[in-house]
């Protein structure tokens, strides 16, 4: 996709617009044109040509999506060089730690990130900052307008002719790095390969199905990549709600992907939706997705995906909330994903687009998720929770998310089942839900109408439940368990 998308840059209407710029009134203007972004791309593979950078190199990059970390990833396909993804917002000893595992020939970061991380200076001035020397760690340049004390620039060799186009490694060379879990002692990244890719890529576009000449409204390069391939412009979303909310109206997207504390602020503003919805990065309820086609959309749809594996299932708003058995339904697998379940209840993923690896380790053929799952006869996922987010009272293990959905009522904006340590009795916990009212909810009805839902908990009844705003944490804004459990103890104590 990668190959066509560039030809198709240049060859299929490159004075169209390819991403657009949006301003405070959520006028659409154009960013850059087709044409413009396969030229820097050329540019900015003639510039890491001339760096040294060849197929098998590993190039970082901490640069805000748009046309030019559009540009970027082109570029290293170009010449076969892997990218390391690297988030600026992890804090300095985990960014470092990163750094040193994946050892990048050249980080690319563009000022904001070297404003947000403050670590491009240092490793740009100093030979050793308690680190690997910099040598190991490699050289720093700055992409787009570079300000004060920032790393030299790397601009676009506009004048050179681009290298030949290598293609790099064969299919199974690596892609892209993208780091998940760990420590600072031990930090995690999967390595996808380009074949798997690929793989991705297509599964998104067969789903997503974008036209040429419509709009797509989304920030993930999953996203991204597929509409213009298919000649479709791009949008970013605004981050401000009520801008976002403008952006909707003006633009009228066909596509529009965003996260579900996305859709929950933008609703939050009065947005309104057109064309199809998708959601994912964190779970996204019925009741959010009935809430979304009542705010226009034809389609509302969410994505289960996982970094070592996007997309895996999807389901939409009717069958979603036609689902009234135990547990969250995320939908069939989708065309060659395939699941299984360990004895434990653990759900499986493989499949053509799944993660080759973990960074310096050997090959796993399976994903093992974290979440506890059921099949549904017909091969459907049914989320049952976390794992490691049993809570265990009395001796029963209780899995939050087989009755989590049951608590999304209309008035319900966010709602977790969690932990709180029961006092002198270690071992034992006490079940709290924390339930997030919709702004303007009056609490003593909300709180009557969690009854019924309440009721039908059986032994995992939760024994308090508390209104207040759920704790995110990530950059897909996920529920954060541990802080919600904590804010829980500190309410029940006081």
């Amino acid at each position: 996709m990668l190959d066509r998308l560039h030809h198709a840059l240049r060859t299929d209407h490159p004075d169209r617009p390819a991403v657009l710029r949006h301003t405070r009134t959520g006028a659409a203007g154009v960013r850059i044109r087709r044409g413009d972004l396969a030229d820097l791309a050329d540019g900015y593979a003639a510039a890491l040509h001339a760096r040294g950078l060849a197929p098998g190199a590993t190039l970082g990059v901490a640069v805000r999506p748009g046309p030019r970390a559009l540009a970027v990833l082109l570029a290293a396909h170009r010449l076969g060089v892997r990218i390391a993804v690297l988030d600026p917002t992890a804090g300095p000893d985990v960014l470092a730690a990163r750094l040193t595992l994946a050892r990048p020939d050249l980080v690319l970061a563009d000022a904001a990130a070297q404003a947000v991380a403050g670590w491009a200076r240092p490793l740009a001035r100093r030979a050793d900052l308690a680190l690997p020397p910099l040598t190991a760690l490699g050289p720093v340049a700055t992409l787009g307008r570079r300000w004060p004390g920032c790393a030299p620039a790397l601009g676009p060799a506009g004048r050179t002719a681009p290298p030949p186009r290598t293609g790099g490694p064969g299919g199974d060379g690596d892609a892209v790095i993208v780091f998940t879990s760990g420590t600072t002692a031990r930090p995690r990244a999967v390595v996808h390969t380009r074949d798997g890719l690929a793989a991705g890529l297509r599964t998104v576009t067969e789903l997503v199905d974008p036209r040429p000449g419509s709009t797509v409204l989304g920030g993930t390069f999953f996203v991204l990549l597929p509409a213009l391939a298919a000649g479709a412009a791009v949008a970013l979303p605004a981050r401000a709600p009520r801008a976002l909310a403008r952006q909707l109206t003006r633009l009228a997207p066909a596509q529009t992907y965003l996260t579900p504390p996305q859709l929950r602020t933008a609703l939050a503003a009065g947005a309104r939706f057109t064309g199809r919805v998708w959601t994912g990065s964190a779970p996204a309820d019925a009741a959010l997705l009935r809430r979304v086609k009542q705010a226009g959309a034809d389609q509302a749809w969410g994505v289960y995906a996982l970094t070592e594996l996007f997309p895996a299932a999807a389901v939409e708003e009717v069958e979603k909330s036609a689902h009234t058995a135990p547990g969250d339904l995320v939908g069939a697998p989708l065309p060659g994903v395939r699941t299984d379940l360990t004895g434990e209840g653990e759900l499986l993923l493989t499949g053509p687009g799944a993660r080759h690896r973990h960074l310096g380790e050997e090959p796993e053929p399976w994903i093992r998720t974290g979440d506890r799952a059921d099949l549904t006869p017909d091969g459907r996922i049914v989320l049952a929770g976390r794992l490691k987010d049993m809570v265990l009272r009395r001796a029963e293990n209780i899995y939050p998310g087989l009755y989590e959905p049951a608590l999304h009522l209309p008035d319900v904006e966010l709602a977790v089942l969690v932990g709180v340590p029961r006092s002198g009795e270690p071992g034992d916990e006490l079940l709290v839900a924390l339930v997030q009212p919709r702004p303007g909810t009056d609490p003593h009805r909300l709180r009557t109408a969690l009854q019924g839902p309440l009721d039908r908990m059986g032994s995992a009844r939760p024994d308090a439940v508390l209104f207040g705003e759920i704790p995110l944490a990530g950059r897909s804004r996920k529920p954060d368990r541990r802080a919600a459990a904590a804010y829980c103890a500190r309410e029940l104590a006081g």
